[in-house]
């Protein structure tokens, strides 16, 4: 059995947990560990705060004004994919790939990526160009003895 949702998202720091509690409420029901339930729901916070602060821009419309989070629950693995309509990551100099911000240990933010790189086991930044960023990210599930999506 798999269990899928998307979300349509206001950019407001409200979303955030509404986000989060579905899915740690999904995992809960599934019968997903406790741990791995609360990194992934860790990872999909920073994942949306992203989108929130940085998903929208000038000339977007009211495109800008959300975002889309949509959680996969398929066997032994969860995907979590959150996509905005901002500026995008800013590119490497010559080349085409996303070149993700570094923060330095004094800096109050940008941990939160470098944050989703740890607690998940496959990650994937990118741009969608004209059409904002695209995090999304994986993890290997393990199961409650009661779990009711349990892989045999």
């Amino acid at each position: 059995m798999s269990i899928w949702w998307s979300l349509h998202l206001r950019r407001e720091a409200a979303s955030v947990p509404l986000a989060r509690r579905l899915l740690l409420g999904t995992m809960e029901t599934a019968g997903v560990d406790p741990e791995i339930s609360y990194d992934l729901s860790v990872a999909l916070s920073e994942a949306c705060a992203n989108a929130v602060e940085h998903g929208g821009g000038q000339g977007f419309g009211e495109a800008s004004a959300a975002y889309r989070v949509t959680a996969y629950l398929d066997g032994e693995t969860c995907r979590i994919e959150v996509a905005d309509s901002g500026p995008g990551f800013p590119i490497r100099h010559g080349g085409c790939a996303p070149a993700l911000p570094q923060a330095a240990p004094t800096d109050e933010s940008g941990r939160g990526l470098c944050l989703i790189e740890q607690l998940a086991d496959h990650v994937h930044f990118r741009n969608r160009p004209g059409h904002g960023a695209v995090v999304s990210f994986d993890k290997i599930l393990k199961w409650r003895e009661d779990a009711l999506l349990k892989v045999s």
